[in-house]
């Protein structure tokens, strides 16, 4: 390349910098230059921009290839349309416009910002009427207290009414007397057309009691007598009573755990609160000033303080002295800094914007740090400014700035590790506001069922159940307040080049990518270890976040969980490991065809439940492991639990695309759906992680061990023959093929490849195959011993003339 086509490139490179906002690492990854050493023209600083959720179409692997390369703020939705690949990004115009210089080309755009506004504005009215109603004790009314008797047995029916029923966090129980033992159930709560009606229950009794007491969990009590029920119209043979619909608006961080500590008072033999030992950052950020409108001109201030502890309430002057030829000088007190600059003999200010920032790292260190914009050299010449330092966070003075201590909830009647674990643990991506939802909602269902419904109290009596609300509440607290799309958490590891107060919507690590299994640390594809304003940034190193030393806190003190679901959205996708491959494309250790099985066959179990509210169907596509399906997530959580901890690990994505009659096509919901669609979801996927505790429950009871056939056995062949194994029911078959003793480490049976069943063994030469196969459960066939010296394994000779 000549000099003068170095230059031009140089030119043209620092242009495109100039006009996407993106910076050097963006467009070019492994371009050693710094941005520092290029020398750069002065240009109006560009207009922060607004971004959209779109729908790309991606020509070619190239593109794709590319399109991770770029560090591109993808979602979660991926499908494949005549040859297409389709994928939903959150994207800048600016953005859009260097995706089309690779043939990346927008085909719809999906969700605007102004949508986003709104799905806030009616979240913040939602929580207003809550908290109103929820200021002082309510009041209880009775409305009526009947007993019938129809062909089949007695019945209890009562309607009651709350002054906050408004609000679906109102729950009203009901406390009789059947033959001397008290009895209690939690009312159902009616709402038609928005309008809150009463709360009821309808439920068989054993005996007739005189009358109800209706109490509710802001303080409100109410008594009536129970009389009989007459009249035509009186209510036939009832269903099963289950309450469910416990959340009526997106709720965020400290309403997730309010409404927490609220359920650990109410039920405190069924339930505990446990504190994470890793506290996150905060909600909270360094305040920050900008002055100077053009990039060689423009000085980024930075307090040392936190916003919040004295950093907001810093300003910065540079002035003109007034004198000819006066030196730049900086004087500083607690509140204010104050710039003279230099000026020459005419009294016209001389200072450059990297000699300011020279003083003021020098003479107001204890204070702030100063930095060019972006990189720049800083060769302009300042002009006179007054700037206020901000942190620029919007959230009300009552959410707390200080560092945050993530919760579990714990649910069972025996807590003490004797009982199998499961696990739900939502909202990595702060964006994902249903996702808290269905951990509520399923907290609410277990408890307000367990005193009336076997089932319930099955599941509560004989597991330990852990439910984290949010994994993520600083990027929660920001997407509420702040900034909608946020992904990652909050914390800023950039450097003083991509710092400046335009960048804070692109700070923080992306808490799905931070883990240690598979990671992009390791090679694998679908996260950044140098981008730090990558949507998929993986952190400066593997469980750098505390968000994410906590997961593997809970896994580790708690070796009883053995199943796990990872609620993320949106896409309506139901995943598991492995979830990462290298670029050869090469994944991580699929699971044996025993294991995959079982996935298989409980992902049906769960499907079926998400299936019950509304209809929706997770399609074949969007199910099974992470590559299969979607892309590789490098560093995601869920292959931590599956390949460390052996804990059967799924992802729900939650909010399933929604058929347009009149479009006649597939539409996607977004991370924010109006929240009559975001409630559909949580009580759908509430079913679903319900489903998935009923499989722990049964893994748990299965005492039951596999049984297993060779196809064929014993015999003589003419030639090779392939050998296939029928089993009962999902299970890992080991064999060995000398005749010996097969134990844990001998070869297992594998997948035949992806998304098929199990290999066959091709046998060419006379062969004695012994094996025995072992369950989800951990039950091995004919209680055969691996690690013992017992004989009871499988075996067949396949003679081969």
């Amino acid at each position: 390349m000549t000099k003068q086509k170095k230059q031009k490139w140089k030119r043209n490179l620092v242009v495109m910098t100039a006009i996407t906002g993106l910076g050097f690492s963006t467009f070019y990854p492994g371009l050693s230059i710094p941005v520092a050493a290029v020398e750069q023209p002065d240009q109006p600083i560009p207009k922060e921009e607004s971004v959209s959720i779109v729908q790309l179409e991606v020509p070619n692997q190239k593109a794709k290839d590319k399109l991770l390369e770029l560090g591109i703020d993808l979602t979660h939705r991926a499908q494949e349309h005549n040859g297409i690949l389709e994928v939903d990004a959150v994207v800048t115009p600016s953005e859009i416009a260097m995706l089309k210089t690779f043939g990346i080309k927008v085909k719809d755009t999906l969700i605007t910002e102004n949508q986003w506004n709104a799905r806030t504005t009616e979240r913040q009215a939602a929580t207003k009427i809550e908290a109103s109603l929820a200021a002082s004790e309510d009041t209880v009314k009775i409305l009526r207290a009947n007993y019938y008797t129809n062909q089949s047995e007695t019945f209890l029916y009562i309607e009651a009414k709350t002054s906050a029923g408004t609000a679906a966090s109102t729950a009203l129980t009901a406390t009789w007397t059947e033959n001397g033992v008290e009895k209690s159930a939690t009312l159902n709560r009616f709402v038609d057309y928005g309008e809150y009606m009463y709360h009821w229950l309808e439920l068989p009794i054993s005996a007739i009691p005189s009358s109800v007491k209706v109490t509710s969990n802001l303080g409100g009590t109410a008594t009536g007598t129970v009389t009989q029920w007459l009249g035509a119209d009186k209510p036939g043979n009832p269903k099963k009573h289950y309450v469910k619909d416990f959340v009526d608006h997106y709720m965020a961080p400290g309403e997730l755990y309010e409404r927490a500590k609220e359920l650990a008072k109410e039920f405190p033999d069924l339930v505990e609160i446990i504190d994470m030992p890793n506290k996150t950052n905060g909600y909270r950020r360094l305040a920050q000033a900008q002055l100077g409108n053009t990039t060689n001109t423009a000085v980024v201030v930075t307090s040392k303080a936190w916003g919040h502890e004295g950093g907001n309430d810093l300003s910065v002057e540079f002035r003109n002295p007034g004198t000819i030829n006066a030196p730049l000088k900086v004087t500083a007190d607690r509140k204010k800094i104050l710039v003279d600059l230099a000026t020459d003999s005419s009294g016209k200010t001389v200072s450059t914007a990297q000699q300011v920032i020279t003083a003021l790292n020098s003479d107001a260190k204890q204070l702030v740090s100063a930095a060019t914009y972006r990189g720049n050299t800083g060769a302009g010449i300042v002009s006179p400014v007054t700037a206020k330092l901000t942190d620029g966070l919007n959230a009300p003075a009552n959410v707390s700035r200080d560092p945050f201590t993530v919760k579990a909830i714990r649910i069972g009647k025996h807590r003490d590790g004797s009982k199998p674990g499961v696990l739900g643990y939502a909202q990595e991506h702060a964006r994902e506001w249903v996702t808290p939802l269905v951990t509520i909602e399923t907290a609410e269902r277990l408890l307000r069922n367990y005193a009336h419904d076997g089932e319930t109290k099955k599941l509560v009596d004989n597991l330990d159940i852990f439910l984290v609300p949010t994994v993520n509440p600083d990027g929660a607290n920001y997407s509420f307040y702040d900034y909608n799309m946020q992904r990652k958490n909050m914390t800023n590891y950039c450097g003083p080049a991509e710092s400046d107060p335009a960048y804070r919507t692109s700070w923080g690590v992306d808490l799905n990518r931070n883990h240690s299994v598979g990671s992009a640390f390791d090679g694998y594809v679908g996260a950044s270890t140098t981008q730090c304003r990558s949507g998929t940034y993986a952190g400066p190193a593997e469980n750098s976040e505390p968000e994410a030393r906590n997961l593997v806190w809970l896994a580790d003190n708690f070796s009883n969980i053995k199943f796990a679901m990872n609620i993320h959205s949106y896409g309506g996708y139901f995943m598991w490991s492995p979830g990462a491959y290298d670029p050869n494309r090469k994944t991580l250790p699929r699971p044996t065809a025993g294991e995959e099985a079982f996935y298989w066959a409980v992902s049906d179990i769960m499907l079926n439940d998400i299936q019950d509210h509304r209809g929706t169907v997770i399609l074949p596509s969007r199910t099974g492991p992470v590559p299969d399906v979607l892309y590789s997530a490098a560093g995601n959580s869920a292959d931590y639990l599956w390949y460390a901890k052996g804990i059967y690990a799924w992802d729900f994505e939650v909010g399933a695309d929604l058929w347009n009659k009149e479009k006649q096509r597939w539409e996607a919901v977004g991370f924010q759906p109006t929240f009559a669609e975001g409630h559909e979801e949580a009580m759908e996927f509430a079913n679903g992680l319900i489903g998935m505790i009923k499989v722990a429950y049964n893994n748990a009871k299965d005492h039951q061990p596999p049984s297993t056939k060779a196809v064929p056995g014993n015999g003589k062949f003419s030639g090779p023959v392939d050998v296939q194994f029928e089993t009962s029911e999902a299970a890992t078959i080991y064999y060995t093929l000398d005749g010996s003793r097969p134990t844990f480490e001998s070869a297992h049976i594998k997948l035949s490849g992806t998304r098929e069943g199990a290999e066959t063994l091709k046998v060419d030469k006379t062969t004695t195959i012994n094996w025995f196969a072992v369950d989800a459960a951990g039950n091995i066939e004919k209680n055969y011993n691996p690690l013992g010296n017992g004989k009871n394994y499988n075996s067949v000779t396949l003679t081969i003339k």
